[in-house]
């Protein structure tokens, strides 16, 4: 395990370890092939998805941040969570969180009940009965994810490490929504710890990749050849950005956390909220175990829209900070509707069983000015709330918003409401049927 504090090892990340030229910052390696010293006589380098320069230095600052000992980078999130189930077998069985990433939870079932690959129980850590729940299904591999995506519910990553050494069962932790800055699952007892490093550890929303840090050589190994074999390592140039983009992880996330924690107050306040998800909460229910966990409580928030799913487009339509797109961790301010975007591979028996409502709303909050992002979210509300008056529907009216609202505010909003009135008119099925058919999002189904 390294000696050195995260920020040195951020800010140093690929610094002075160049052999050729003594560069300090590190040379991007795009080459496909390297030529062998002599006849059967390779280096260390043969062959890019073998082993790439670029991509080692990103995998060795990944390894020692996360305090592993070893590091693999893979094309994508997804290919960093295929490759830790190449460690089970169609007679194992891998135990999953009730409410993981809708691509992880595509991913899983569908691999166990479309190939046969491994068996899957799906098991509610939020429960009190989840160590019974967990022994009999007897798996080889637990899977968590701790803060959950898009609730913010928190899993005690020690107790079910701890737990799942009795089981001699492998723990894997998704930690892509705090980083390794914020939590080291390797340290609370866990095996394996995936990453999307196209959020916080890039930073900047311009490349997709992944990585899995193992905290056993062997099984680091064992992984390395399944990367190599599936041909699911990543990119020289992505692995590059990551690693400027790791650069800066510190402060990113400081200021991240600085504006999350201000939004968070800003939304309780607000009438057209129901409901705030956000571990740093005092009532929250996994608020203790997320300070002692974790070094921060992250940049996430989720809450329930106080009004009918139909005013969805309003709100969103209506914001200039917040984008809605998928993905989150970039320094800009995005937000989401899990249920038909992040979660849409999830039918509704699943969504429903995982606490996703028709109206939850996800937040992943940039390092804008605090004061312009709030300023975007009370107009937002106030749209909705104009468009809720328009409807000759009762409502308590929303303080906050309409003192913050101005003229323009007020333009915005009640072409909101026109719009709103315009789609409703739509029937709701073709609507529906419409949006399945999206080329665009084939790949959720």
């Amino acid at each position: 395990m390294s000696n050195r504090h995260s920020a040195t090892i951020t800010a140093r990340a690929g610094i002075a370890q160049d052999p050729a030229y003594g560069s300090v910052t590190p040379p991007l390696y795009l080459t496909s092939t390297y030529e062998l010293k002599a006849f059967k006589q390779p280096g260390k380098y043969d062959y890019s998805r073998s082993n790439n320069p670029s991509r080692d230095l990103l995998g060795d600052a990944l390894a020692e941040l996360e305090g592993g000992a070893k590091g693999l980078v893979t094309s994508t999130g997804m290919s960093a969570c295929l490759l830790a189930l190449q460690l089970l077998t169609p007679q194992d069985t891998l135990v999953i969180p009730h409410d993981c990433y809708g691509g992880s939870y595509r991913l899983f079932v569908n691999l166990a009940n479309r190939k046969q690959a491994f068996k899957v129980v799906i098991v509610n850590f939020q429960q009190n009965d989840w160590k019974a729940l967990v022994q009999n299904a007897k798996p080889k591999m637990i899977w968590l994810e701790t803060p959950s995506n898009p609730l913010l519910q928190i899993t005690d990553v020690k107790a079910v490490c701890d737990f799942a050494k009795n089981l001699n069962a492998l723990v894997v932790v998704d930690n892509t929504f705090l980083s390794p800055v914020l939590q080291q699952p390797l340290q609370l007892g866990a095996d394996i710890v995936v990453h999307s490093t196209t959020k916080y550890l890039n930073g900047h929303s311009d490349i997709v990749g992944g990585a899995l840090i193992a905290k056993d050589q062997a099984i680091g190994d064992e992984l390395k050849w399944w990367a190599n074999c599936l041909g699911v390592t990543g990119g020289a140039f992505d692995a590059h950005l990551t690693l400027r983009g790791i650069r800066t992880l510190l402060p990113r996330m400081k200021a991240h956390q600085e504006n999350a924690a201000l939004v968070v107050e800003f939304l309780q306040q607000q009438t057209l909220v129901a409901k705030t998800y956000y571990p740093g909460l005092k009532d929250h229910p996994g608020h203790a175990i997320a300070k002692a966990q974790q070094n921060g409580f992250g940049a996430m928030v989720s809450f329930d829209l106080a009004a009918d799913e139909a005013y969805l487009p309003v709100f969103f339509s209506a914001l200039r900070c917040f984008t809605l797109a998928q993905s989150l961790g970039g320094i800009e301010s995005l937000i989401c509707h899990p249920g038909s975007m992040t979660h849409a591979s999830m039918d509704a028996a699943a969504q429903k069983t995982a606490g996703i409502g028709p109206t939850l709303i996800r937040l992943s909050v940039g390092i804008e000015d605090p004061r312009d992002l709030l300023a975007d979210l009370a107009q937002a509300f106030a749209a909705v709330a104009l468009a809720i008056e328009a409807d000759g529907k009762p409502h308590s009216g929303n303080t906050a918003g309409s003192t913050t609202a101005d003229a323009g505010t007020q333009v915005v909003a009640t072409t909101a409401a026109a719009k709103h009135h315009d789609a409703g008119r739509q029937n709701a099925a073709e609507a529906e049927q419409s949006f399945r058919l999206n080329p665009a999002l084939a790949a959720f189904w």
